[in-house]
């Protein structure tokens, strides 16, 4: 059984998202699934894009870091696009992280002040498409982060939806999902193992 911290997405703590960790929970791992914005959520990218740029990226990671207070040190830190920021963060900074789970996003390492733990592994889940990661940068951060390492690894999967694992979401994408779900089960086997 791995403990996982789960941030969610910038459109807030969604269903689709409680879906996500319910399905980790069915499979026996204790998922924390902190709200970051306080109950809001919103219906589309653009009009989450104003609200994060309001509040700013550094209070969403200094919320998502004092939502790991108290927690064991031992645990996988997963987010899915926005909340990749926090658990990328703590994942690097965080001593005894178990491991990284980073979902349509990933930052270059040095954006946190340091290379990627060695001892810590991951993975990071896409679609090849997806305008945010390849037009963004996250696509070579990710590729940045898994070069020459063999408990890192990166899966994209063909398509453009971002949100392509969350149930409910118009752009949710059964078949990579149910991938990605597979290859995140062994990855929480393999850490805990």
């Amino acid at each position: 059984m791995a403990e996982v911290l789960l941030f969610h997405h910038s459109l807030g703590l969604t269903e689709g998202v409680g879906a996500f960790a319910d399905g980790l929970r069915r499979a026996g791992h204790v998922v924390h699934l902190p709200d970051l914005y306080g109950g809001r959520t919103f219906p589309d990218l653009e009009t989450a894009a104003g609200f994060v740029r309001e509040v700013g990226f550094d209070v969403l990671v200094a919320r998502g870091e004092r939502a790991a207070e108290g927690l064991p040190t031992g645990i996988v830190y997963a987010g899915f696009s926005l909340g990749v920021l926090p658990a990328q963060k703590l994942a690097q900074s965080r001593p005894g992280a178990a491991g990284a789970l980073l979902f349509g996003a990933c930052v270059p390492p040095l954006t946190f002040g340091a290379a990627w733990p060695q001892d810590v592994p991951a993975q990071v889940h896409a679609m090849d498409a997806d305008p945010y990661f390849v037009g963004d940068g996250d696509l070579e951060a990710a590729r940045e982060l898994v070069a020459g390492a063999v408990d890192r690894e990166l899966f994209l999967y063909p398509g453009s939806a971002h949100l392509f694992a969350e149930l409910g979401a118009p752009e949710y994408a059964p078949e990579a999902a149910a991938l990605c779900i597979e290859r995140v089960l062994c990855f929480l086997a393999a850490v805990t193992g």
